[in-house]
Order: C-alpha cells, then sequence, then structure tokens
C-alpha cells in the first residue's frame, strides 16, 4: 500500500492521530519532521536558521520525495509541507492525503497550552491575541493546499487517550472504503 499522508495545521493532530492510526493499520510511521532532523542530525529551527525558509523548504522537499516510495507508511507532515512547490500534486500522486481540520477555536485552545508552545518555537512567544491572529492568517493562507488533500477529516475530538483511540478507528475504516473503491472491490 503506497503512503498516507496527513497534513493540516499545527496541532491538527498529524502526530498524535498518525501514531495511533499506524497501530491499528499495522504501518509504520514517520513524523516528516523527526525524519529530517535525524537525517540531518539538526532541529527544524536550527535547519531555518541555518538554509532560510527556502534552503529548508528544499530539504523538506528532498526528504518528501524520499518518503513518497516508502510502502504501508503514516507520514505526519508539517504543517506547511503542502504549501511550497508542488508538494501536494507530488503526495496526491505518490499515496493518499487526510487534510486533519479542526475549528479555529479549538486549534487555538490546543496550541495556547504550554507544552505546544514549547515546541513550537514559531508561537513560544505569543500573545493570546498575536496567537490568534497569526492562527487566522496563516490558515487562510495555507487552506488552498490543504484543500487538495483527497480526504477531509475533522480531529476535534482527540483530547484524550480514548478518544484518539476511536477517532483513529473511524478514519481507518475511512481509509479501508476508499482504498476498496480505488481497487474496485
Amino acid at each position: 500500500m503506497k503512503p498516507i499522508f496527513l497534513i493540516g495545521y499545527m496541532g491538527s493532530g498529524k502526530t498524535t492521530l498518525g501514531r495511533v492510526l499506524s497501530r491499528q493499520l499495522g504501518y509504520d510511521f514517520i513524523d516528516l519532521d523527526l525524519f529530517i532532523e535525524n537525517r540531518y542530525h539538526k532541529s527544524i529551527k536550527a535547519l531555518f536558521a541555518e538554509h532560510g525558509d527556502n534552503g529548508f523548504r528544499e530539504i523538506e522537499r528532498r526528504i518528501l520525495n524520499e518518503v513518497c516510495d516508502f510502502e504501508n507508511t503514516i507520514i505526519a507532515c508539517g504543517g506547511g509541507t503542502p504549501c511550497f512547490f508542488d508538494n501536494m500534486e507530488l503526495m496526491n500522486s505518490h499515496g493518499l492525503t487526510i487534510y486533519l481540520h479542526i475549528p479555529i477555536e479549538r486549534l487555538f485552545k490546543r496550541l495556547t497550552k504550554p507544552s505546544a508552545k514549547a515546541k513550537r518555537p514559531v508561537i513560544a512567544n505569543k500573545s493570546d491575541e498575536e496567537l490568534m491572529e497569526f492562527i487566522r492568517k496563516n490558515l487562510q493562507a495555507r487552506e488552498m493546499h490543504y484543500q487538495k488533500a483527497v480526504i477531509y477529516f475533522d480531529t476535534t475530538n482527540i483530547e484524550t487517550a480514548a478518544e484518539t483511540e476511536v477517532t483513529a478507528a473511524y478514519l481507518k475504516n475511512i481509509i479501508e472504503k476508499y482504498l476498496e473503491k480505488e481497487n474496485g472491490q
């Protein structure tokens, strides 16, 4: 089976849901940012600082090309991955893309948690007002890319481990039905 790409804004649950979904499907799991960090032995923040936005996006594109050939793998992409080059077309031609959508208010609530801010330097020092405007502005710019995904899936209900298990099972069912239809079964 070709890879499944999870796309969406930071905090939408790509990694959280992706890990559980991969276990339920019996697939491997890759967080694209962690894969890049392990390959380059540097943090994403350091890669951005060293190579700039364009340089980082070129690195990301090379790694994305590589993982497109993986099979039976769930790939949680960075929030910006679909928005550069022809990355969405690349992912759609090599696998199944799923846009993890969440209402902006719930996204804001997730991203204001200290643990969320701590691991995301781009929002770490933003006030609540600044963060809400940042999310709104970025989502508006990225939405046209995200909407090129084959499946649109709501991830509002993944706040607890139990909810994540149930939500992953629901998404697994959608994926299996989609694949049956694709394979003419």
